[in-house]
């Protein structure tokens, strides 16, 4: 039975991702053992320290390779990678990735258009994405930029309740640019400081 465990230790050793270095992997003399408690074990062989692994049926991983003598733990290493591969799953699922969307706006603008493109920043922002709002200038409008900066200006406003602007409009060539980015809710700390105490 003792031979069985220790083939199969020997065949985990090879088949586990070599992150960290486990069991017979470990070339060390000696080594500084941990318990899967946290106990310092002391140091040891590393052949006496893979036998105290395999009596509990554990793993012995060397956790910390450059200390003198390495330190090892005995532990679950395979349960130990499937936790450590939920808790970046958890970390990757809680990052908002912010993706900058874009609405196009004309000099020439009707209300009616620029009510869409409102409602459509505004999803975009209620999203927590970044807006572009751009303006593109045809012909000789680019001589009346004036009139881009009253509509970029006006189309801030709308959005004001939800958003700031990050990039002021900014002409580039025949292009107009504004950014605008979801406005950050603050604690709000003047309700509570309002709020009578009892």
């Amino acid at each position: 039975m003792a031979g069985f465990a220790r083939q199969f230790i020997l065949w985990r050793c090879t088949t586990i991702s070599t992150e960290l270095t486990i069991n017979e992997a470990i070339r060390d003399r000696e080594v500084r053992v941990i318990g899967a408690d946290g106990a310092q074990l002391g140091i040891m062989p590393t052949e006496q320290a893979i036998r105290l692994a395999e009596e509990q049926r554990l793993d012995l991983v060397k956790i910390v390779p450059k200390a003198q003598p390495p330190v090892c733990k005995l532990m679950d290493y395979d349960k130990h990678r499937f936790e450590q591969a939920k808790r970046e799953k958890e970390m990757r699922k809680n990052q908002k990735t912010i993706s900058l969307k874009e609405v196009q706006l004309s000099a020439t603008i009707e209300e009616n258009d620029i009510q869409v493109k409102a409602r459509n920043a505004i999803k975009f922002l209620k999203a927590g994405d970044k807006v572009k709002v751009t303006i593109r200038f045809r012909g000789r409008q680019i001589t009346h930029s004036e009139i881009g900066y009253k509509v970029m200006k006006e189309f801030a406003e709308r959005l004001s309740d939800i958003s700031t602007i990050e990039r002021m409009p900014n002409l580039e060539g025949r292009h107009m640019i504004m950014i605008l980015v979801p406005k950050t809710e603050k604690p709000a700390k003047q309700e509570k400081e309002s709020q009578p105490q009892s």
